[in-house]
């Protein structure tokens, strides 16, 4: 059951008093066990080479157990199997912050910043505005869409379901072109690459057009992909541009909540009572291990376990997702979703290329 306006960000203790530790051990087991798979598979090189990273695998084997095995054993494993859901994708995405630090942001400059924040607030507003008016999607999954292509794929869409109470079902198909895009992205970045050799429209270095492609790829794991088809240099300025975009998403949680808040409030009945702001405190705890990383407080041993951790508990939270999507829900959804995502993508490439020509001319 979805939570109501009027409920804050579930967290531990309240997940534990409807249901015990021993109602959500099947699902929990269920979960990791699909997510060592899906990070064992991770790790061939012929799935590292084009960009499939154990998030995208651990839905897609989630997906393939819920649509065949799960409905039998969902009465015993549904508590746990939303509990990694939710809970454990909060408390993956503030973990996601000991991949990132402020240092970062003084890598790629005041104009590097510049470009990620014109990318991702354009790429948002056009997905939500392309989605419901020109396609009559509804709004959630435009802006799961919108999140995913514009931040950091599916753990940006991930982070925003719980803003936006989505279904799972929305989820996935926003997920889902986040990993169609992304993939093609790893194989056309190189050629435009070769083009901009002849045509020189982002500047001549492997490192500027590392930039781009940090920019206006989606997935962390995509874009490395993407990049050292090129080069190292290329690979550097890519990974850095892509971890500053990153670190966005935490200020995009917060105003994208605090516009759902209007929204909400602005379509509550005369005489009713207000709902409250569903704050996600989460994103403030990202950016506080994001400091906690900046200062080195941490033992790198320690880092290194707990980006480990995070990438299990991802990868739980995902697989989850796909126990709980049906694919006749994502049939349902039409192209229309699709047709949303391909849009995107011509804007991440031209206009993504537009920003980054425009930012360092201006302040290059």
């Amino acid at each position: 059951m979805r939570p109501s306006n009027t409920t804050s960000t579930p967290c531990l203790p309240a997940k534990l008093q409807g249901a015990s530790v021993w109602r959500l051990l099947p699902g929990l087991t269920l979960s990791a066990v699909i997510a060592a798979c899906a990070i064992a598979l991770a790790q061939l090189p012929w799935l590292q080479a084009h960009g499939l990273s154990a998030l995208t695998l651990a839905i897609v084997l989630g997906i393939l157990a819920g649509n065949t095995v799960f409905p039998r054993m969902a009465a015993t494993c549904g508590p746990g199997v939303n509990f990694s859901k939710q809970s454990l994708l909060r408390v993956g995405i503030i973990l996601y912050g000991l991949r990132l630090t402020f240092q970062d942001v003084g890598q790629v400059g005041l104009a590097g910043v510049v470009i990620d924040a014109l990318v991702l607030s354009s790429t948002f507003a056009l997905s939500l505005v392309l989605g419901t008016r020109l396609l009559k999607l509804d709004r959630n999954t435009a802006m799961l869409i919108g999140a995913g292509s514009a931040i950091c794929g599916a753990a940006a869409v991930m982070a925003a379901e719980p803003v936006v109470r989505a279904k799972s079902e929305q989820v996935t198909v926003a997920v889902s072109t986040v990993v169609v895009f992304g993939s093609i992205a790893i194989f056309l970045y190189p050629l435009l690459y070769e083009l901009n050799q002849q045509w020189h429209i982002l500047g001549r270095s492997a490192a500027d057009f590392g930039i781009y492609i940090g920019s206006t790829v989606h997935e962390v794991a995509q874009v490395v992909a993407a990049a050292k088809s090129i080069n190292q240099e290329a690979a550097n300025a890519a990974v850095i541009a892509k971890m500053v975009r990153v670190m966005m998403l935490a200020p995009f949680l917060v105003l994208l909540s605090v516009c759902m808040g209007r929204v909400v409030g602005a379509g509550t009945a005369s005489g009713m009572s207000k709902p409250r702001l569903a704050i996600p405190w989460f994103a403030f705890a990202f950016v506080g291990v994001v400091g906690i990383n900046s200062f080195s407080i941490l033992p790198q041993r320690l880092v290194i376990e707990a980006t480990q951790l995070d990438t299990l508990l991802l990868a739980m939270a995902m697989a989850a997702l796909g126990l709980t999507t049906h694919v006749s829900a994502i049939r349902r959804a039409g192209p229309k979703p699709l047709i949303l995502a391909t849009l995107l993508f011509c804007w991440l490439i031209a206009g993504g290329a537009a920003i980054n020509r425009i930012v360092v001319f201006l302040m290059g």
